[in-house]
């Protein structure tokens, strides 16, 4: 159960990452890249409090953030 929990909780912080990637057009990319660790490491610390494995942690945001790419670039491809 606490693994749904945490896949849940990380998609919402990769909503919040995607939102603020859009609002952030004319940002340069190293900015970017940048701002994408910050949120890997916020979604790895929720992660690591919840379960309290660093190992079973780092699979499940890694997981959860292959998940979300590929629903967000398939729905991409569907709308455009």
């Amino acid at each position: 159960m606490k693994v749904y929990i945490v896949v849940i909780l990380q998609f919402i912080i990769w909503s919040g990452y995607t939102f603020i990637e859009w609002l952030s057009t004319h940002d340069q990319l190293i900015y970017k890249v940048i701002m994408f660790f910050v949120f890997y490491y916020l979604a790895f610390l929720l992660g690591n409090q919840v379960t309290k494995s660093v190992r079973k942690t780092l699979f499940i945001t890694s997981l959860s953030l292959v998940i979300y790419t590929s629903i967000h670039y398939t729905m991409e491809l569907f709308i455009h």
